[in-house]
């Protein structure tokens, strides 16, 4: 009897263990057939399993590595669209005051420019040559901000002081433009973590913004400590931005409609918060089409 009884369990673990073999068989058949369907370009196939199955933490982990690659694929789709349309705007930012500066050039080459008239066109050349070299400035920055080479160099700085010596250099600008300035910065420290170059970029940035694209008659720039950050303003009293274009102000390439001059790159202010992020602060903005453009940096005060 002990061995009818030893023989029956033998037979029925025999069973049960022929059994999960087929299933197992079977799963790894499903996943074999859910591999090629990826490979073949289905990245929304995943690998079916229960929690109570043997190949369970096999096909999830699977699913994972599938996920994954299928977001960093669906990741390089969009910046291979990116760069499509930054190319495009390219070809045609770059060749527009390429080819009217050397229709001028080539004008008075050609001595077919009166020479009463040859020192306005080698004014509107020199101008659309410090255009072209703006933008290229604007690109390169551009390209290096998103390279793998990119690092930034943060140090503890007193803010304050930082921002009056970058905006000592704008008031000649601001005076030369009939731009009534208000600038107010706190005497008391204000301590944050930053890199000097990129900080002096971003204030720079939003300045020349305003002043390329405003229209404005006012400026004011102030700064001041909100609990646990430091808070930069800039408002000016321009043409404002719509409440549609709010939105993608920071998106590369964006141009608003209105506002903006033709030697725009659609860059600056896509480079100011990428900046801005990578020096762990956030910036937004607030505008109201001809009263006002309020733009506001947060920086973490450093205790």
């Amino acid at each position: 009897m002990l061995l009818g009884i030893l023989f029956s369990l033998v037979l029925f673990f025999g069973i049960v263990c022929f059994t999960k073999l087929i299933g197992v068989k079977r799963q790894l058949s499903d996943m074999t057939e859910a591999l090629s369907d990826i490979e073949a370009g289905n990245g929304n196939r995943k690998i079916l399993a229960t929690d109570n199955e043997l190949t369970a933490e096999l096909s999830f982990k699977m699913n994972a590595i599938v996920y994954a690659y299928e977001e960093q694929l669906s990741q390089l789709r969009a910046a291979d669209g990116s760069n499509r349309q930054l190319m495009t705007s390219l070809s045609h930012d770059v060749r527009t005051p390429l080819t009217t500066l050397i229709g001028y050039l080539d004008a008075i080459h050609r001595g077919v420019v009166a020479p009463k008239d040859q020192e306005d066109y080698l004014e509107i050349a020199r101008r659309k040559a410090h255009d072209l070299k703006d933008y290229i400035d604007v690109l390169f920055g551009w390209f290096k901000l998103n390279s793998s080479e990119f690092s930034l160099s943060m140090e503890q700085v007193e803010l304050a002081e930082l921002t009056r010596n970058i905006l000592k250099d704008w008031v000649p600008i601001f005076e030369e433009k009939n731009l009534n300035y208000e600038i107010e910065l706190p005497e008391k420290p204000l301590l944050a973590r930053a890199d000097l170059d990129g900080y002096a970029r971003i204030i720079n940035n939003l300045v020349q913004n305003i002043i390329n694209h405003s229209q404005a008659t006012q400026i004011k720039i102030e700064m001041a400590k909100q609990e646990n950050e430091i808070e930069i303003r800039i408002t000016d009293n321009g043409i404002g931005i719509e409440k549609s274009d709010l939105q993608h102000i920071f998106e590369r390439l964006y141009k608003c409609d209105k506002g903006r001059s033709d030697h725009g790159s659609g860059l600056g202010l896509a480079i100011v918060r990428q900046m801005i992020e990578k020096m762990n602060g956030h910036i937004t903005v607030r505008s109201e089409p001809n009263q006002y453009t309020f733009f506001t940096v947060f920086f973490p005060l450093v205790t």
